[in-house]
């Protein structure tokens, strides 16, 4: 959902896919359940910080904002960075809602705050969401049970991010300063819900590739996956194909006696392979999380990769000798994903680490972020349906709780969303590019003179919030200028009330 499913959120979903295949009987795989936005890992690894211009900075915040049971008033200090070297007591506060991860990743990947800063002389606020990085409510007992993870939902992160931003504006003595909350994949559409929520606190949001349409039965389901494929079918039929065919393939070696072993050695695991299902998710894993970053020019989000990594993984199965099958040859091309560098000897497949603590989105999955998605007969992915059922079971093994699969659309709004942002909206851009799988799920139309969508036919995941550089298109270039003069207008308007006020 940042680089927000995170994301990821996003990502940002969960739902069973099946694999089966009618060949020496009925083999299916074990249920797989694809990761959010950026949960493409799995143990947490300590990783060095990046170095930013920010403060480090441990704000006093309530745990429970909406009971006064006696263990609502606990404090837990969330952490947030802060620069002020370009501010002015009374100029704007651009504050960054925070993702499902480690608030330093996407600071780091959020150049274009910094870029426009100068500008706006404003003052730069990241915001680590709750139970994510260091702002633990319970410390290391934060995801012990669902005793402690209930405190941990988007109805209680805005209120997080409302309580800091007025404590920070009395504290500077600067209550006059206009606040713009900037948000990306889930951070996106917190970002957009604070603007409905707390319009008091700021007079606008950009959301970008934010799937505030991705909820309950508002789009079609197989518009995430019909997209990924789509992104690859544009660049290359045969490349398509080739990974829609090897699906079928993973299943026929899947059938046979020394099965593990031969995938084992096939992919160039650093340890031998427990189960089947892993590779399918490493391959998924791949060509999902490239389509979505398939940015202009090289990158190291997700992972580091050159630009328009799409088309150079298509590349790679075009150029395979003919003689290669169709999954030695979506190997290849995943291969781009995970060791682009060329540091990788082997593939962690199982046991992948987790370097930006994205794990808390699981917990989000199986209460209120619920995403069905579904593989139809278009996508290069098995065709799969959404068993919210067997999805609820597995939540409820896991934690002890059941979903609430209509939870987000009666809380900020479900088919008549776009209504509600009509009548009760303002100041909101909601910004997608077309490579992205999550712009399905996204606005893509203005909704009113003050709901702005801005659509570019080449954009990937939030790439409008990456920082500028010589090779940007100029597509991306006209992009950032018009978020930048809408945001400007919006200031104005604010500065032209508050002098007649």
């Amino acid at each position: 959902m940042a680089p927000s499913l995170s994301i990821f959120f996003l990502f940002i979903i969960t739902f069973c896919v099946t694999l089966t295949a009618a060949a020496a009987g009925h083999f299916s795989l074990q249920t797989f359940f694809p990761r959010p936005a950026y949960q493409s890992l799995i143990k947490h690894a300590k990783t060095r910080k990046p170095k930013l211009p920010f403060k480090t900075r441990y704000f006093p915040q309530t745990l429970d904002h909406f009971s006064f049971h006696p263990k609502s008033s606990k404090i837990f200090y969330q952490k947030y960075l802060i620069n002020t070297q370009y501010w002015h007591k009374g100029s704007p506060i651009f504050v960054y809602t925070g993702n499902e991860g480690d608030i330093e990743w996407f600071a780091a990947n959020t150049g274009f705050m910094l870029d426009i800063a100068p500008k706006f002389r404003a003052l730069l606020l990241f915001i680590e969401h709750r139970f994510c990085g260091e702002s633990m409510p319970f410390g290391k007992d934060s995801y012990q049970s669902a005793k402690t993870l209930g405190y941990l939902n988007s109805q209680q992160a805005l209120a997080d991010l409302a309580v800091l931003i007025r404590s920070l504006k009395q504290n500077l003595s600067s209550e006059a300063s206009p606040v713009v909350v900037f948000g990306g994949s889930y951070g996106g559409l917190l970002a957009a819900w604070f603007r409905l929520k707390y319009p008091h606190i700021a007079i606008g949001a950009l959301a970008s590739s934010a799937p505030i349409l991705q909820f309950d039965k508002i789009i079609p389901w197989s518009s995430f996956y019909d997209a990924v494929s789509l992104d690859f079918k544009d660049v290359s039929q045969n490349c398509y194909e080739v990974i829609k065919g090897s699906w079928a393939e993973l299943v026929a070696i899947s059938t046979r006696k020394q099965a593990l072993a031969e995938l084992s050695k096939a992919f160039r695991t650093c340890k031998s392979l427990h189960s089947t299902a892993s590779v399918l998710e490493w391959l998924w894993t791949a060509f999902v999380y490239t389509a979505m970053v398939n940015y202009p020019t090289e990158a190291n989000f997700l992972k580091p990769l050159p630009a328009y990594p799409v088309q150079q993984m298509c590349k790679i199965i075009d150029k395979s000798p003919s003689g290669e099958t169709k999954l030695s040859r979506a190997f290849a091309a995943a291969s781009l994903y995970y060791n682009y560098s060329q540091t990788e000897n082997c593939f962690e497949v199982e046991y992948e680490v987790d370097p930006h603590g994205l794990h808390g989105w699981h917990w989000q999955t199986c209460t209120e972020m619920v995403m069905p998605m579904t593989c139809s007969n278009e996508s290069m992915f098995p065709p799969s349906g959404f068993d919210y059922k067997r999805f609820a079971e597995q939540c409820r093994m896991k934690y002890g709780v059941l979903p609430r699969p209509h939870w987000i659309t009666t809380e900020f709004g479900g088919e008549r969303i776009e209504k509600v942002l009509k009548r009760f909206g303002s100041n909101i851009i909601f910004s997608n590019g077309m490579q992205d799988p999550w712009s399905r799920g996204g606005v893509l139309r203005n909704i009113s003179a003050t709901i702005i969508a801005l659509v570019t036919e080449k954009g990937a995941h939030h790439v409008d919030f990456r920082a500028a550089t010589k090779d940007d298109p100029d597509w991306l270039i006209q992009q950032r200028r018009q978020e930048v003069e809408i945001i400007q207008r919006w200031l104005d308007e604010y500065y032209v009330d508050l002098r007649h006020a």
